[in-house]
């Protein structure tokens, strides 16, 4: 199935239903009154994050979405009966914006969670409300309200810890597989990854994390070159980026420091906050050179980038070093939930002790 991460679609929540304009008219009763009841009031439209939903390819199908109208009111003070609100199921991990204005209206993270879009009419007043002492038989009702219609743009970022970073044909794929249960299309050229992959590595009993492949980057993404760039906001969730260096690229002319100096400018252009997360340097395909001179060109790639992060040396297509790495990734990821909690519990204290 192609992967869709943006659709536009149209809400439109439902009217209130008419106020009702009757009289009491009852043998033995001649002063019956007004007992118009009230109009019910239109559904209201939501969107509920949905576990097993992927991708926002069935927006690109059915784009419009009504709830339906509250129903009319009636004789004997009766209301009319509301509309049903329609919960409408999108992957989690979707940002809702409204087209029209740019406004953020909500980012759904969590299974379950709901953001109301469009609120539904409210029912009209039958005539019953508009009796008084001076007005005894009133024929006034209300309409009822139009729920609120909008054009929503939806956008999936997928939901990852750990982000793979890095040109097109750098392992990521082949690492992502070697580690996990994902089996992404693996092929020797350029761009075989077309949509963002997720896959779950697990550490140990109770330890794992979510791994994203993002289609690789090239230089001049940021002005529309290449396929990178158009999914790097699926990394903005992630906590720690690998930045896979093959230090045996094909060409023979091609110089890794180069190009991983031009995918981290290509990251500063896209956003100065993902450039600024944890990035480790992963140098791959140390299986394509003999074991010195791998470490000699690891060395010098190191060197030549001034690098001052953690650094590994790994195989994804024979899986050597693959496990250190995970495991440094876990316990980097566990720390940093660690940190969260901490600074969470502190802000709490220190509201408490305000009040």
């Amino acid at each position: 199935m192609k992967f869709v991460d943006e659709a536009r679609i149209k809400v439109h929540a439902g009217n209130g239903g008419r106020g009702a304009v009757s009289f009491r008219r009852e043998k033995f009763i001649p002063f019956g009154g007004p007992d118009g009841g009230d109009g019910g009031n239109g559904g209201s439209v939501y969107l509920r994050a949905a576990t097993g939903i992927n991708t926002l390819a069935d927006f690109r199908v059915e784009r419009t979405f009504k709830a339906k109208s509250g129903e009319p009111g009636s004789g004997n003070d009766c209301t009319g009966r509301g509309g049903d609100d329609l919960y409408i199921p999108v992957p989690v991990g979707t940002v809702i914006t409204d087209a029209d204005t740019g406004e953020q209206l909500g980012d759904l993270l969590r299974e379950g969670e709901t953001l109301l879009v469009a609120k539904g009419g409210k029912g009209g007043w039958g005539n019953t409300r508009f009796k008084s002492s001076t007005n005894r038989a009133p024929r006034q009702y209300g309409p009822g309200l139009p729920g609120e219609k909008r054009t929503l743009l939806l956008e999936l970022k997928v939901i990852a810890d750990v982000g793979l970073l890095g040109l097109p044909n750098a392992g990521k794929s082949t690492l992502i597989s070697a580690v996990s249960a994902a089996r992404p299309k693996i092929a020797d050229y350029p761009f075989t990854t077309l949509h963002p992959n997720l896959g779950v590595v697990s550490v140990g009993e109770h330890r794992s994390f979510v791994m994203a492949d993002i289609p690789g980057l090239i230089e001049g993404a940021a002005e529309g070159a290449g396929l990178g760039i158009r999914f790097l906001k699926h990394l903005q969730r992630t906590r720690v980026l690998l930045h896979l260096v093959d230090i045996a690229p094909p060409d023979p002319e091609a110089d890794p420091v180069k190009d991983a100096r031009a995918i981290v400018g290509e990251l500063k252009k896209f956003s100065k906050e993902l450039a600024a997360k944890p990035r480790w340097l992963v140098l791959n395909k140390i299986d394509l050179l003999p074991p010195e001179e791998a470490d000699k060109r690891c060395a010098d790639i190191v060197r030549r980038l001034r690098w001052k992060g953690p650094v590994y040396k790994i195989s994804g297509a024979t899986g050597k070093g693959t496990r250190e790495l995970m495991q440094a990734v876990m316990r980097a990821l566990e720390e940093i939930d660690a940190a969260a909690r901490q600074a969470e519990q502190e802000a709490e204290a220190a509201r408490t002790q305000s009040v």
